[in-house]
């Protein structure tokens, strides 16, 4: 593989990088997906028609489409080809509610949405009374009867599909690519503006340090509605060969394996809950000779999970990267055969990593402070908030509100989110050093760390545990197996065993669920004790 450019290419809006990459990567590229084999040939051909349709059906330039669908090949094809029409992808997560879904339709003035016929009816729902949303897209059939009649016009997919191919409707490179919904962890979603140029950057940062001629088969799991999942569609615009993909409709353990075995996978991206549900798999009865590295994102990766892994496929590469949604999924990687435990690796081609003082100034090796990031990746900004955006980007640098440290030889390592401190008697608790303890215990999958109210203390630390199916602890246990790891201001004094820990829509940990449930119990107890006096 030729080395890598110091900095990435720019001044190519996303379908004219298309154009110019199809004829380079199209003939020996392979997509599967469960029963289906398409060739590149024959997705080009798909995008320049689905394109040629969207274009019948009114699509403007500058216009958002949205884009809700469950992992299939026409999720892919269809950001082709808006980018193809001209327009602006806004992926959005299947699994989001109804209000949710109708925020992001109402806030970015989407004129089409593109599902599958069984989101219809919450799409239909959630569209209902906007005047922006002009039509729905359906792939699949059949398409329900209820939503026939819910008033917005219906276009089935094969129809785009019959139109003449389209021709290129070039954009400024500069110009927006992508509207991404952050999840609204701290209120309600924004809006992130993607550049082609940015989209582009980061997709060309990824290919450039995990692309290999040994990691040419690709297991995706992950979805692609998602940030991850919409640069990856944009990696093979810079690859400098062909490849071949396995696309899963969502994850199973089970399915994951199988399929990395029958098509002998070299290369997967995960997330940490996959990775701790493929754990609990009989790994050793697959062959898995093939799989050389596995890239782990989105949430911390729990040290012990990554042992484990180690211990039992040790020809396997666990490597760890990071990035969010305003850098277009990418800010560190790391190198291949550079694996350092507990990092992130190092900041990815292009891309500039600061560790920020709370008085603003740059950190000293070692020392911890906020991630700031700079470079081509960056968002443009927050759709419609220009002082949400000026708070993020000041100084020329994205706060990313994570807390991290960057060692003598420039390799990451994340500590924690800075919401998610746990301040107990004036010390600070980071969630992820009492989770990793945890789970040095054999009897436990998963944890998850939040704290709750305290009048003594501020906030107590309270563990939520999965356990073992044949685990014999018991909550005392775990408290005391904490108190002699861990300091006596960071240990649980509760821990509270559950069937599984709660996740969000993109699988990482969902805290602020658990700290909802901590402020009811605590809300519902006042109650019950009435006023005092």
């Amino acid at each position: 593989m030729p080395a890598p450019m110091v900095t990435p290419p720019t001044g190519a809006s996303l379908q004219r990088l298309a154009e110019q990459s199809w004829d380079r990567i199209a003939a020996g590229s392979v997509l599967y997906y469960e029963d289906e084999r398409w060739t590149g040939e024959q997705l080009a051909e798909r995008i320049r028609r689905v394109a040629g349709g969207l274009l019948e059906a009114g699509l403007q330039p500058g216009e958002r489409v949205v884009v809700c669908m469950a992992n299939c090949p026409e999720v892919g094809i269809t950001y082709a080809a808006i980018w193809r029409a001209g327009a602006v992808a806004t992926p959005v997560l299947f699994l989001l509610s109804q209000d949710e879904l109708r925020h992001v339709l109402s806030d970015s003035g989407a004129v089409l949405v593109v599902t599958t016929p069984e989101f219809l009816p919450k799409v239909t729902a959630a569209a209902a009374h906007l005047n922006d949303v002009r039509a729905i897209v359906v792939a699949g059939e059949p398409i329900p009867e209820q939503a026939k009649a819910a008033g917005l016009p219906l276009l089935p997919y094969a129809e785009l599909e019959v139109a003449p191919q389209a021709r290129l409707v070039d954009r400024d490179p500069a110009g927006l690519a992508a509207l991404l919904y952050t999840g609204g962890t701290t209120g309600r979603s924004k809006g992130v503006m993607i550049s082609h140029n940015a989209l582009s950057a980061a997709a060309w940062a990824a290919t450039a340090t995990s692309y290999d001629e040994d990691l040419s088969c690709a297991l995706l799991p992950l979805p692609l509605s998602h940030v991850y999942g919409l640069m990856v569609s944009v990696m093979n615009l810079h690859a400098p060969g062909p490849g071949t993909s396995v696309l899963m409709r969502w994850f199973d353990p089970v399915s994951w394996l199988e399929l990395a075995q029958q098509h002998r996978v070299n290369v997967s991206p995960l997330v940490p809950s996959m990775l701790q549900m493929l754990l609990l798999q009989p790994l050793e009865a697959y062959d898995l000779s093939a799989l050389a590295r596995l890239t782990s994102g989105s949430a911390p990766l729990p040290a012990q999970v990554a042992e484990d892994f180690r211990k039992r496929l040790p020809h396997v590469e666990i490597a760890e990267g990071y990035g969010c949604t305003e850098t277009a999924a990418i800010i560190s990687t790391m190198p291949r055969g550079q694996v350092r435990p507990g990092s992130v690796g190092k900041p990815a081609p292009g891309v500039e990593v600061r560790i920020e003082r709370p008085d603003g100034s740059a950190a000293a090796p070692g020392e911890e402070g906020e991630i700031c990031v700079r470079g081509p990746v960056l968002m443009t900004g927050y759709w419609n908030a220009p002082q949400e955006t000026a708070d993020a980007l000041r100084g020329g640098w994205m706060h990313t509100g994570d807390v991290g440290r960057l060692d003598a030889e420039g390799f990451l390592y994340i500590v924690d989110r800075i919401k998610d401190l746990i301040i107990r008697g004036g010390y600070n608790v980071h969630p992820r050093d009492v989770e990793d303890v945890l789970l040095k215990h054999p009897d436990v999958v998963a944890a998850a760390v939040v704290g709750r109210p305290d009048e003594k203390y501020g906030e107590e630390v309270v563990a939520f545990v999965q356990l073992r199916e044949d685990a014999m602890a018991v909550p005392a246990d775990l408290v005391e197996f904490g108190r002699r790891h861990l300091s006596a201001v960071k240990y649980p004094r509760e821990v509270r065993l559950v069937d599984a820990i709660p996740l969000t829509s993109v699988m990482k940990t969902d805290r602020k669920l658990l700290r909802a449930m901590l402020a009811a119990e605590a809300g519902a107890s006042r109650e019950q004790q009435g006023p005092a006096g």
